[in-house]
């Protein structure tokens, strides 16, 4: 059969659609199999549910906390599992009846940060025993509770280790929120981690309250992290919720340096102010819970994590790798952490009696 040859329009217009449904199909294709891939390790899941985050009072854009539970918990979990979570920043509203208001609502898991929850899990959980209750940073002792605590001890003693290699005044300082056991944690902690590297190095140390508004105090932190500062101090390390900004401020203002808690502020400010950050992995613990209760495998009780279980670390990254933070120091770090993790180098626990094995430099506010 005689075939009619095309025009070299006609010919050209074919071939361009041809092109073009090739690289869409090949743009389309690529996408469907990343987002299978994106989702390899999900696995089946048991059933739907209903998750509800509770953010303590400070709420999300504290870089720290609240932040590390949305960043690494609530978005991760919704685009893995496709689950809506409804999040929740109480303000000053009574805990209590916030924690009421997502059971009412049929949510479970509810997911309290912090542990001014404590009473409110442990009231509200009776009420509505067929939910699944999770609170972090406390212990609420029910069948249909999991408490999920840390420790910040491990975590903080690397970044002690680190400050007192990065010190060169030989004289470092911690900043601490609440006068708690819990905060005394972190600062005994690395007061061990900077003894351990230098014996002799020079510790001052503070806590900024007796009630939560020592973690809403900033202004109060900035004026005794300048004052440490004038003191020779030139690295302080603040677990002390928003007051921190404080001392990071302190820092940047005066030259000196500071390390971060709860999640990597290292990027924040301009030069190297923030060293290093001690990771508590908030978000890490909130989205395990979560996955636990889809895949049908949620139990209460106390969960610990530390280095091993992957609940507690120290940043380094682009921002400060190999800048505020030399590569010989990279190594060392690292190699205090494996003995952590094995058992060679054991951290004291404040909160086991409320004393800590070596001098922080304690003194009031």
């Amino acid at each position: 059969m005689n075939m009619k040859k095309r025009d070299p329009i006609t010919k050209w217009v074919f071939s361009s659609v041809l092109a073009l449904c090739l690289i869409c199909a090949a743009i389309f294709g690529g996408l469907y199999v990343k987002s299978l891939l994106s989702q390899k390790n999900v696995g089946k899941v048991a059933g739907t549910i209903h998750p509800a985050v509770l953010y303590d009072g400070a709420g999300k854009g504290d870089y720290a906390f609240n932040d590390s539970a949305y960043e690494d918990g609530v978005k991760k979990f919704e685009y893995n599992y496709r689950t809506k979570v409804v999040e929740v920043e109480p303000g000053t509203r009574n805990l209590t009846e916030v924690v009421r208001e997502q059971a009412r609502a049929n949510h479970s898991p509810i997911i309290a940060l912090g542990f001014s929850y404590s009473n409110a899990i442990t009231t509200v959980s009776k009420e509505y025993p067929n939910l699944q209750f999770v609170i972090i940073d406390s212990v609420v002792e029910g069948p249909n509770v999991q408490s999920i605590i840390f420790k910040e001890h491990e975590g903080s003693y690397l970044v002690g280790a680190l400050a007192a290699l990065a010190s060169q005044t030989h004289s470092v300082g911690f900043v601490g929120g609440m006068d708690i056991p819990l905060i005394h944690k972190f600062g005994c902690g690395f007061a061990q981690g900077a003894k351990a590297v230098d014996p002799n190095i020079r510790l001052t140390s503070t806590t900024l309250g007796t009630t939560t508004e020592a973690f809403a105090n900033p202004k109060k932190a900035q004026k005794i992290a300048t004052q440490m500062f004038a003191n020779g101090v030139d690295i302080i390390f603040a677990a002390a919720g928003g007051s921190g900004e404080g001392v990071y401020q302190a820092a940047f203002e005066s030259g000196n340096r500071a390390i971060a808690v709860d999640a990597s502020q290292n990027w924040r400010f301009t030069g190297e102010t923030i060293i290093s950050s001690m990771l508590k992995e908030v978000g890490f613990a909130a989205y395990q819970s979560m996955e636990e209760a889809i895949h049908g495998k949620w139990k209460s009780g106390t969960k610990l994590l530390g280095l091993k279980e992957g609940g507690v670390s120290w940043s380094l990254d682009m921002f400060n790798r190999n800048k505020s933070v030399k590569s010989e120091w990279i190594e060392q770090i690292d190699e205090i952490k494996e003995e952590l993790i094995d058992g060679d180098v054991k951290v004291y626990d404040y909160s086991n009696d409320q004393t800590c094995p070596v001098d922080t430099g304690m003194f009031a506010s």
